[in-house]
């Protein structure tokens, strides 16, 4: 957490400009100067605790900062009196035990690393090497997160001095990026978690009609809020585009029974899905896959006709526990993958490795992209050109099934689909990927789609949107796009 004033907006307007920015405690002064090789700062408000300010401009090339009081630490143990359950749980996590990894390699005193492994090093009342006075102020503690205290502690009914609760993934990425030395594992996880989906908001998660059904796994503050038992709609009201961070799958306060203090275990075999109506309470289940969590079907079924399953079904492909079967063919069941990887979805896409220095094999990527294949050679000897034949083999299938799809939206569907929407007549009335151009029969015009064709569909999207083209279940994928053919040559047969 950033120990001065950190601007983080500033707006021109009608030769006026808005400043916003963020801190823990006033009084704040504005300050500016005419360009930037102007020495000389002038004040352009006086002392206030507001986190804003409105300037009228008499430069166009002026630069402003931002000012505010000497952070004050307090130290762990003034957090304790209050909030002695939550201090003892985060006192006996990795996080407070920073310091000592530094005296354990001899690097006590490295400048590069104090800033991270302590609490406030570089501000007047943080940390300082080699000075008693402030060793309580070693390790990652409460004020590292929630930033300076000390005017908390001494009057905590001020609202204007109380730290704050942040959960942005730029929070952890102050000391989770980058290359760390010496034998720090890992060059970036924040800037790997960045750059992946689960940092991206897709749409607007505040309108009632989301915030609390996709929120809950689109949306890192809503999923928190829910997990606490609380009201999106009303607890993070307006503040629900926050993709899910790190303290969405880790917390920070808990040593957890799961490793990296992860929320869920990474591995179940229940099979498990939430819809988006179902009481968040009374569905969740601790026990489940962490990434099964949200990477479920969320109650997708054959005989919906408003949109294609949704693009989230990879751990119950993985189990074979989803999709469509003609009376008597046998389930596939879970796969290989599902059975025998002890980390399921993490043990291909985080795959781990050994490092110099370190007791254990550490976690390398966030990306949540599989870029190597070393994980898989215990298994297969070839495992990338058999990866790559699996996955080019059915998208061929897919691609015929729905040129079939299309053969009988043309030929064979009732003659009002055909010549409303052509191609699309077989499809959803919001279509999925595989088609384009428009909206697919309506509620009352999908009475007309024959229950075969709502069922090759359904399995064909399935396969398409688990996204692993049968990797993740090989059997169960080709299973699915058998029946999808079978049924979609009865009608063509006819």
């Amino acid at each position: 957490m950033p120990t001065t004033p950190l601007i983080t907006s500033v707006q021109s307007a009608s030769n006026k400009v808005t400043l916003n920015w963020q801190n823990f405690c006033g009084p704040y002064q504005v300050w500016l100067k005419r360009s930037p090789t102007d020495p000389h700062w002038q004040a352009v408000t006086g002392p206030q605790h507001s986190e804003t300010a409105t300037i009228g401009v008499l430069y166009s090339n002026a630069f402003f900062r931002v000012s505010g009081p000497s952070p004050r630490f307090a130290g762990d143990r003034a957090c304790e009196e209050c909030h002695a359950g939550v201090h003892a749980s985060a006192m006996a996590t990795r996080h407070a035990r920073a310091y000592k990894l530094l005296q354990d390699i001899g690097q006590q005193n490295n400048q590069s690393c104090l800033p991270c492994h302590t609490v406030g090093y570089g501000t007047a009342t943080g940390f300082r090497e080699n000075d008693p006075r402030r060793a309580h102020l070693a390790g990652v503690q409460c004020e590292s997160c929630h930033g300076p205290a000390a005017l908390h502690a001494a009057n905590e009914n001020d609202p204007l001095v109380r730290p704050r609760v942040e959960i942005a993934g730029q929070l952890c990425g102050g000391c989770h990026m980058g290359v760390h030395q010496p034998d720090y594992p890992h060059p970036g996880l924040y800037e790997d978690w960045a750059g992946s989906g689960h940092a991206i908001v897709t749409e607007d998660m505040n309108p009632a009609s989301r915030i609390n059904s996709c929120g809950r796994c689109h949306s890192g503050s809503s999923r928190l809020a829910l997990l606490k038992g609380l009201d999106p709609a009303v607890a993070v009201a307006g503040d629900a585009n926050i993709g899910v961070s790190c303290v969405v799958c880790h917390d920070p306060h808990q040593n957890t029974t799961h490793p990296l203090q992860l929320r869920n275990p990474v591995a179940s075999t229940n099979d498990y899905f939430l819809t988006t109506t179902e009481a968040f309470a009374s569905k969740y289940n601790p026990s489940i896959n962490l990434c099964a969590q949200c990477h479920n079907h969320r109650g997708a079924t054959w005989t919906s006709s408003g949109r294609p399953p949704h693009h989230s079904p990879q751990y119950n492909m993985m189990l074979g526990s989803i999709g469509e079967l003609p009376a008597g063919i046998a389930p596939a069941g879970a796969s290989a993958h599902g059975r025998r990887i002890a980390k399921q979805c993490v043990g291909c896409h985080m795959p781990t490795q050994e490092f110099e220095g370190q007791s254990e094999s550490v976690t390398t990527r966030h990306t949540f992209k599989v870029e190597s294949y070393q994980s898989c050679a215990p298994c297969h000897p070839f495992p990338e050109p058999l990866a790559q034949f699996t996955m080019q083999a059915v998208s061929a299938q897919i691609d015929q099934l729905k040129q079939a799809l299309d053969l009988w939206a043309t030929s064979k569907a009732p003659e009002a689909l055909r010549t409303k929407y052509g191609v699309r007549a077989w499809e959803y009335t919001v279509p999925g990927d595989l088609s384009s151009g428009g909206e697919g029969p309506t509620a009352a015009e999908q009475a007309q789609v024959p229950d075969a064709i709502k069922k090759a569909r359904f399995n064909l999207y399935l396969v398409k949107y688990d996204g692993s083209y049968g990797v993740h279940n090989g059997p169960h994928s080709i299973k699915l796009l058998d029946a999808a053919r079978s049924w979609i040559q009865e009608e063509l047969n006819k």
